[in-house]
């Protein structure tokens, strides 16, 4: 293999996505040490602090179960807004079309985009269009960026996991990468599979009325649970251990894992958030999550155990322990 070339899985989320930001990218731009890499950066201005993403959306197809790449695109800004605890405000749109695109197809997007923006409570305010000649692009790519506020002084950050802390997630795992993968593939599934596609900042808020026991939050799109955890457990140097038999599937996510090999912990989503809380706490959170809509089915799914390099392993319902990392390769392309 030519490692000159960039791979479908350096976009997976997953080893090789680590493997091009932790050697050129990152070192090349920035130099954020491990430690400082989240969701969103959040930067001191005025003596305050803001938080800024961006992200760009490839997803094929670009209508699914359960939303478009519209609304995906802004459930995901805010979310990665969310993830380091503030309050999205501000969301930039940059389309890219290729010469031929639907403009009915386009105008439903824009639509969804609006719907999403005002459900989430954020306000798109500028944006870019640019249109290539055919074949240059698949139908759309959409990049957002979005800024947020901090209405707090807490401090939310992938290395604040410690031991005795407990983790939670608030749904099953694994919808969004499963629905897009069933319209994508034709797949015809007796459950309805939707996407899980949600904008989480109300939820959020839900669980930082717990304070300073929330510690570590973060949404498992590309790579999954098993690659976000991974991060967790290397960004703040502990192990994570999981309970097989808590997890939360939904049964035709299960059915079609086995079906393709897949492991569920390495599948998309993109309504689901991990929540680090201290044990003390843990309670509190779970019953803030199952009283909001988007965290009926939340569930305690493991704990910090010990100090470590980085580690995250599950429990199995055997009884048996095996290890966790992240996604090797790209499981799932263009899956957002």
């Amino acid at each position: 293999m030519d490692k000159d070339l960039i791979l479908l899985g350096h976009g997976s989320g997953g080893k090789l996505s680590h493997q091009l930001l932790d050697e050129l990218i990152i070192p090349t731009l920035s130099g954020i040490p491990v430690s400082g890499q989240n969701d969103a950066a959040v930067v001191e201005h005025d003596g305050g602090r803001l938080a800024f993403t961006t992200d760009s959306y490839v997803v094929d197809p670009i209508f699914f179960p359960g939303g478009n790449i519209g609304d995906l695109a802004v459930n995901g800004t805010v979310n990665d807004l969310a993830m380091v605890g503030a309050t999205p405000l501000f969301i930039s749109v940059g389309l890219i079309m290729e010469e031929g695109f639907s403009r009915k197809e386009l105008a439903a997007i824009l639509v969804s985009m609006r719907e999403a923006a005002d459900l989430a409570g954020v306000r798109i305010v500028t944006g870019d269009t640019k249109v290539v000649p055919r074949g240059k692009v698949d139908r759309i790519y959409i990049n957002t960026s979005g800024v947020g506020i901090f209405e707090h002084g807490l401090r939310i950050d992938g290395c604040g996991a410690r031991v005795g802390d407990k983790v939670l997630i608030n749904g099953t795992i694994g919808d969004h990468g499963v629905a897009v993968l069933s319209a994508r593939e034709g797949l015809e599934l007796e459950s309805g599979m939707k996407s899980d596609s949600a904008a989480l900042n109300g939820l959020v808020a839900e669980i930082l009325k717990e304070g300073d026991a929330v510690h570590v939050l973060r949404d498992p799109t590309r790579g999954g649970v098993a690659t976000t955890l991974k991060e967790i457990a290397v960004q703040s140097r502990v192990t994570i251990k999981l309970s097989e038999a808590e997890l939360p599937f939904k049964s035709a996510v299960k059915g079609v894992c086995a079906i393709l090999g897949l492991d569920p912990l390495h599948v998309a989503n993109e309504g689901k958030f991990l929540a680090i809380v201290s044990p003390e706490a843990a309670d509190l959170v779970l019953e803030r999550m199952r009283n909001h809509p988007l965290g009926a089915d939340a569930a305690v799914i493991g704990e910090v155990t010990e100090a470590s390099a980085g580690r995250v392993q599950i429990e199995t319902e055997v009884g048996g322990l095996r290890g966790v990392d992240m996604l090797a390769g790209e499981q799932l392309p263009r899956i957002c």
